[in-house]
């Protein structure tokens, strides 16, 4: 379905929890934040309604995101019976990677096409510190696990954070020279705990990253869902990307809805609020309604965030977490 600009709308994510492992300071505050309730979050059979309402209107790629997706249990049932759908050509997952390897081979199973792993430092110490105490070669052992599994598309999420990573890009170039795995940098989005923290954008990176490898080729057509772009650099086994959304803003190009663990339906992640879908599937709404909501909500997507000049009216006050990532 295209929106009132004329964007086709094809891609959905979907957060199943708000729950985490990991305590990532630009995510969430260090004590946490007070969780849902499990009645307050969307059961299996609602996200799955959802899904099959929005397939008819041309949604077909699913991300599973949270929190932490792995978290809630049965996780994999779920993205089976997602993919099952008519309609869906599509479905991945955005995890931290830590409980990634008790759960890989049964994920593949369900027919999960593509895995992207959050990673923003390479340092034992640093990653601690980010993350209120995680075990970084857990994740580097996921990460080099899946890239062993030819038919998964693995990719690797690194948030730019200026005077703490900023040191470490060509270390993470060198993951998508030695592995069949993107390696993608992300600008730091200034949502939740994130407007504390200062970015390092595209640009420079890219600078540093060509000084060590060599020029950079991009990459014609898309390589995922959303909106990255993708360099090649010779002898790399897997590519580079960037999702830059305040130096390259890409709104133009942007394809996406999200719903939250909560059963919001939100348009734009800077903006507050959204379609309660929870709230209608359980007072009774017909399917036609929850189409018409959905549409209601794609039709009126804004045209673009406002990040770079500020002002917003009704801007997101919730945590990445809350909202999903």
């Amino acid at each position: 379905m295209k929106d009132k600009y004329g964007r086709n709308i094809d891609y959905m994510r979907i957060s199943v929890t708000d729950r985490c492992n990991l305590r990532c300071r630009y995510c969430m505050p260090e004590c946490g934040v007070e969780s849902m309730g499990h009645d307050e979050i969307l059961r299996f059979d609602e996200i799955l309604k959802i899904v099959k309402i929005a397939s008819g209107l041309g949604i077909e790629n699913i991300k599973i995101t949270g929190g932490e997706p792995l978290v809630r249990r049965d996780v994999t049932s779920l993205i089976g019976d997602i993919k099952a759908l008519d309609g869906i050509r599509k479905v991945t997952l955005t995890t931290n990677g830590s409980l990634l390897e008790g759960s890989l081979k049964e994920l593949i199973s369900a027919g999960l096409d593509g895995i992207n792993m959050s990673l923003d430092t390479l340092d034992a110490w640093k990653y601690r510190e980010l993350t209120g105490g995680g075990d970084v070669e857990k994740v580097k052992a996921a990460i080099v696990k899946c890239a062993g599994y030819p038919g998964l598309k693995t990719k690797v999420n690194v948030v730019s954070i200026l005077g703490f990573n900023d040191d470490e890009i060509t270390s993470f170039g060198q993951i998508a020279a030695k592995h069949e795995v993107d390696v993608r940098f992300i600008e730091m989005m200034p949502i939740g705990m994130g407007r504390e923290f200062d970015t390092v954008y595209q640009n420079t990176v890219m600078n540093c990253l060509e000084n060590r490898f060599g020029k950079a080729m991009p990459v014609c057509g898309k390589r995922g869902s959303g909106p990255a772009v993708y360099y090649d650099f010779e002898g790399f086994k897997g590519k580079i990307g960037f999702i830059s959304p305040l130096s390259h803003r890409f709104c133009e190009q942007c394809n996406r809805i999200r719903l939250t663990a909560g059963g919001l339906l939100k348009p734009c992640l800077q903006y507050g609020g959204g379609m309660d879908l929870k709230a209608a599937l359980r007072c009774g709404k017909s399917d036609g309604a929850l189409e018409e909501m959905i549409r209601t909500a794609i039709f009126q997507k804004p045209l673009r965030h406002e990040f770079c000049s500020g002002g917003v009216t009704g801007e997101e006050a919730r945590f990445m977490s809350e909202i999903g990532g």
